[in-house]
């Protein structure tokens, strides 16, 4: 085979192999460069086997419930942390083998190993400078291994790593990143989450589900900073009833680890040092792209902060260099990574009819307990926009299937433009807000007005009812409350 391709994509997460995929459609001849495991951190570490943890967290909550839905179950119901993880992994592997499944069907070549640009239209691939984070799982057969490869178009979706604060850095042992979070070899007996952004609290709430003791020190006023605040207001209460403990406008200071415990100095909002000791400690601070070692700057490629700068096509300040997702900045989302390259690619091939990426329009999705789901702008952000706006709001309780389901708590809420109609934004809490969102979604991509949401049929009984009732409310025009 030839060592020639129309298109070489740096990284096999959800990015990059989307974009392989939707390359090799177009008739592009796709080659996939990787280093670790293919479906990237998403499929192997983060949102895939994430989402297993948190439902085995959710089986074992409905399964200490029982006796509300009118069963009984012989004996208690335990977490066995040990198969729970086990499950998760093969969850992982699941979602790896069909990744390497999808790249043989689109006649997309793995090349595997450590990438780097030489030039523009020229990737070096060796062997990994250190041992990477392997799964737990076979990593699948590369076609191709180290050499040097040439294509006209070179697109980096090599994603991003946790953010590591000075003093704070994450050891593997008392101090975890989310890499650790997802394979305990035990459960600890308390724990400390640094930062209650989306990893922070999914942990914070698997955790806390399955009986550990749970502080979220947040450096906000709030958690979940870029929720709505009405939003997040719920869920700090939810949380808090569920025996969460938090402590907002903190930070912590310093670390000290003994054997088998690390205590954090937490300096709050006064000035006033708290000292909290736990089994274990997660730092959830964030993440910073994986710009080193590609040979970008070398190149002129422009990176700020930590990621690259691209403009609304995906395109670097060097001809024939492209990024997307999570190294070519926030929202820092899988979903966002896999639009982001498809509207590359597309652009590449001259496809017409291609629309750059509105990031007003990507969801954001929180699977918790309860769940938190939105898109758009906050009422904040609406207001500060100077935009005239209309509130609506419907709780879960008022909704049949809700109260049915056991899952009365939450709540739907939508902003509206007062002049246009315009829906700006829509914020959710509650059970299956992050598989109502898209709803939504569709509905401010096509620029859908409140009239004709309100004249859209729901179906009967349905957690979906509660978007058309927060709709009707900001009209007062709401029926069942």
């Amino acid at each position: 085979m030839s060592d020639s391709y129309d298109v070489i994509i740096i990284g096999g997460g959800p990015g990059g192999y989307v974009t392989a995929v939707r390359s090799a459609q177009l008739g592009f001849k796709t080659a996939l460069v990787e280093r670790e495991h293919l479906g990237g951190i998403c499929s192997n570490w983060g949102c895939i086997p994430t989402k297993a943890l948190l439902r085995s967290a959710e089986v074992l909550h409905f399964g200490e419930h029982a006796a509300d839905y009118g069963l009984k179950l012989d004996g208690k119901i335990a977490a066995d942390i040990k198969a729970v993880v086990e499950r998760s992994r093969g969850v992982a592997g699941r979602m790896n083998n069909g990744v390497g499944f999808l790249m043989k069907k689109n006649k997309v070549d793995v090349i595997w190993g450590e990438a780097k640009v030489a030039k523009p239209g020229e990737v070096v691939v060796s062997k990994p400078a250190k041992k990477a984070m392997q799964p737990q799982h076979p990593a699948p057969k590369n076609t191709k291994g180290e050499g040097t490869y040439k294509a006209k178009h070179i697109i980096v979706a090599t994603g991003a790593r946790p953010r590591a604060l000075p003093g704070m850095e994450p050891d593997g042992e008392l101090i975890w990143t989310y890499f650790e979070a997802m394979v305990p070899k035990e459960l600890p007996k308390s724990l400390i989450v640094v930062g209650s952004g989306a990893i922070g609290i999914e942990f914070a709430s698997f955790y806390r589900t399955l009986g550990v003791e749970v502080t979220v020190v947040e450096v906000m006023p709030t958690i979940l900073p870029v929720e709505d605040a009405e939003i997040s207001g719920l869920a700090k209460k939810r949380f808090e009833k569920q025996g969460m403990k938090f402590l907002l406008e903190a930070k912590v200071v310093k670390v000290d680890k003994a054997k088998g415990s690390v205590t954090a100095h937490v300096e709050l909002k006064g000035g006033k040092v708290e000292k909290i000791t736990a089994d274990r400690m997660i730092s959830a601070v964030g993440v910073v792209g994986n710009v080193e070692n590609l040979g970008l700057e070398a190149l002129g490629v422009k990176t700020e902060r930590g990621t690259i700068v691209i403009d609304e096509w995906c395109r670097t300040s060097v001809d024939g260099i492209y990024a997307i997702g999570d190294v070519a900045g926030p929202p820092m989302l899988a979903h966002k990574a896999e639009h982001e390259g498809v509207i590359c690619v597309e652009k590449i091939a001259g496809k017409k009819g291609v629309h750059p990426l509105d990031k007003g329009l990507v969801p954001g999705c929180t699977y918790c307990h309860p769940q938190v789901a939105s898109v758009g702008l906050t009422e904040a952000k609406a207001k500060e926009a100077g935009r005239d706006i209309r509130v609506g709001r419907f709780p879960f309780v008022a909704n049949g299937k809700a109260v049915a389901l056991g899952e009365d708590q939450g709540l739907v809420k939508t902003i509206f433009d007062k002049k246009t109609g315009e829906l700006l934004g829509a914020h959710m809490i509650g059970a299956e807000v992050t598989e109502l969102i898209q709803g939504f979604v569709v509905a401010m991509n096509l620029e859908t007005t409140e009239e004709e949401l309100m004249h859209t049929i729901f179906p009967h009984p349905t957690l979906s009812e509660m978007m058309k009732e927060s709709v009707l409310d900001a009209y007062g025009q709401a029926l069942n409350a």
